[in-house]
């Protein structure tokens, strides 16, 4: 196995799922700018999340459309002139 591959600066870091605010604590060594001050009163680095297993579908059983980027918007934006020129004719 090759040595000194995996990260050394483990902690704890809240991850947060921004499309229902469920959060939870686990150990990472993932870098982000953000914290926040958790339940216990002491303040941790804040992964937030588009979606979790408390919001994805496969765990929830329900089908969601999670659009937290604004995509489908972007989409028809992108796509208004072919449509309306294919509406024209």
């Amino acid at each position: 196995m090759k040595k000194d591959i995996h990260p050394k600066d483990y902690r704890l870091v809240v991850f947060k799922d921004m499309s229902n605010e469920y959060t939870f604590v686990s150990k990472s060594a993932v870098k982000t700018r953000e914290s926040i001050i958790w339940e216990d009163g002491l303040e941790y680095p804040l992964v937030k999340l588009e979606i979790s297993h408390t919001s994805h579908p496969f765990y929830t059983g329900k089908m969601k459309l999670v659009d937290t980027a604004g995509r489908v918007d972007k989409f028809k934006n992108r796509y208004k002139k072919h449509l309306d020129k294919m509406n024209e004719k």
